[in-house]
């Protein structure tokens, strides 16, 4: 027990030590699609989760492929940590990457290289991406975007999100499949169509 909190104590020292100059909380991912569409998709998922990844693969390159401009697709970070080791650690690199303009870049690079998962496996999808590694290594080690990434966890528990992936449209959850999505995508872009 001692030992434990002896680490815990060294681990705190050490994250308060790091230099977060130019360094921001706030998340600069951005939504794929058309920022101002009318219908917003947002997926809640976990870097680490296999039925996320496979989602990634296969329901939304085809959905942004068929309604792209049509739609604005929000990620949501839901790590469910007490399965996935590493899916805290991905998502906080996955925020640090946005800070250099590469988030959705890491989210495609950690879903195709999943079964890698690991704290040296991150930094080096962050070399591959040619971020700037000082940036990327103050940011994942200060563990700065920790609350963003607890904040979305929050937002997801308070929407009832129990696992993942999880999708909703316009606020109404939709089950994990490519035609129930699409028809509701296409219900809401008709009641959009209807007010004009």
């Amino acid at each position: 027990m001692k030992k434990t909190f002896a680490i815990l104590i060294v681990t705190l020292a050490l994250v308060a030590c790091v230099d977060t100059t130019g360094l921001s909380k706030e998340s600069s991912r951005t939504p794929k699609g058309n920022p101002n569409a009318a219908v917003v998709v947002t997926e809640f998922a976990d870097l680490q989760c296999p039925a996320c990844q496979a989602a990634h693969m296969t329901l939304n390159g085809p959905l942004l492929e068929k309604y792209g401009n049509k739609i604005r697709f929000d990620f949501m970070h839901f790590p469910l940590q007490s399965l996935h080791r590493y899916a805290l650690d991905a998502a906080m690199a996955a925020e640090c990457a946005a800070d250099q303009g590469k988030f959705w870049e890491f989210v495609d690079t950690a879903y195709v290289n999943q079964k890698d998962l690991s704290r040296d496996a991150i930094k080096t999808w962050a070399e591959n991406l040619q971020l700037d590694m000082d940036l990327f290594n103050r940011c994942t080690a200060s563990k700065i975007k920790k609350d963003t990434i607890l904040d979305d966890y929050e937002t997801g528990k308070q929407q009832g999100v129990g696992g993942t992936p999880t999708y909703f449209v316009n606020g109404v959850r939709v089950e994990t499949d490519a035609a129930k999505i699409g028809a509701k995508i296409e219900e809401v872009l008709q009641g959009a169509m209807q007010r004009l």
